[in-house]
């Protein structure tokens, strides 16, 4: 990789109020959402590369966000818009270690196509985090696929829930999903959400299906038993060679594997963990790692995630300059 990259992060800023986590009867509040994703990436991504957020923060929380995002050493600010709605914001009950509630307030407009276009412009690769699932319609992700010739990850998490006359989250099934599926390079589910595709057949086949010369990739987290991956045979590990070969049609033949976790399932708060992998997986294989080498580094990174409360802080955790214990103090 040539130095001087750049790679753009598009998502949502969140203020979350958590409830019920590790046993804690009094509710924490800190930033979360794409903040994850962003420590993730500086953390794992090769030398050479910049990460560009490409974000809306509301106003009445703009100077907060700015001021975390500052903690985050190399970030640029030139995606950075600030808007006059109320930001997100999430309320979070834990009900056991994995299962949560989500209530959402606020909320920043989506993206449209002619905002986009300037700023990814200026990037070299582009990760995707639906962590709203407001952060653009199906139109502007169509207008992306066809106007940005880069590689692009993107987290489909938020796309798969609706929300009700009360502001909650509920799971829902994705219209239109192999559309969206086919506007980037790859995606990525956790398990309930890629079992939501099942709803019109076996989520594997319809995977497998999706793929051709705009889906190369589609990553699935499990949890405590690791994350698998559907890919075509001739599926290769290299971002920057994804749009290479549009000549392809169809995949001959689809491959998926697995990979555990390297060490025992690690205690703590499961919190913003899909996007530290994921964020993780793509600042990976942009180094030059095969897949499989990509996915165990983010099993690992995501299982340090557990052991750290909130995005605050969750860089300097990544790379080894704070501990569990030290944030503690």
């Amino acid at each position: 990789m040539k130095e001087g990259r750049t790679i753009g992060v598009i998502g949502t800023l969140v203020w979350d109020r958590i409830l019920d986590r590790d046993g804690r009867s009094e509710p924490v509040e800190e930033w979360g959402g794409i903040g994850y994703a962003l420590a993730a990436l500086r953390s794992a991504l090769p030398d050479g590369w910049s990460v560009m957020p490409i974000l809306k923060i509301g106003k009445d929380l703009a100077e907060g966000g700015r001021h975390f995002l500052n903690e985050i050493p190399g970030l640029s600010d030139t995606g950075l818009v600030v808007v006059p709605e109320p930001n997100n914001r999430v309320e979070l009950r834990y009900l056991d270690q994995a299962l949560r509630v989500e209530r959402l307030t606020g909320g920043v407009p989506s993206w449209t196509w002619p905002e986009l276009a300037p700023l990814v412009e200026l990037c070299d690769a582009l990760y995707v985090n639906f962590i709203s699932g407001f952060e653009m319609t199906l139109e502007t992700a169509l207008a992306l696929r066809t106007g940005y010739k880069r590689p692009t990850y993107a987290d489909l998490h938020s796309l798969f829930l609706s929300m009700n006359h009360y502001g909650q989250r509920v799971p829902r099934t994705l219209e239109a999903w192999s559309t969206w599926l086919r506007c980037f390079d790859a995606v990525q589910m956790n398990e309930n959400e890629f079992d939501l595709l099942g709803a019109s057949g076996d989520p594997w086949q319809l995977a497998a299906g999706a793929l051709g010369p705009e889906l190369k990739l589609i990553t699935v987290t499990l949890g405590s038993r690791g994350a698998a991956y559907v890919v075509s045979d001739d599926f290769d590990p290299l971002p920057t060679t994804w749009h290479k070969h549009l000549e392809v049609t169809v995949a001959e033949r689809a491959l998926s594997g697995k990979v555990d976790l390297d060490s025992a399932p690690r205690v703590g708060d499961p919190t913003g963990c899909g996007d530290v992998w994921g964020a993780t997986v793509f600042a990976r294989l942009l180094a030059g790692d095969q897949l499989s080498e990509a996915m165990c580094t983010a099993n690992h990174n995501a299982g340090l995630n557990v052991e750290h409360r909130g995005a605050r802080g969750l860089y300097r955790h990544l790379t080894g300059q704070l501990s569990h214990v030290e944030e503690q103090v």
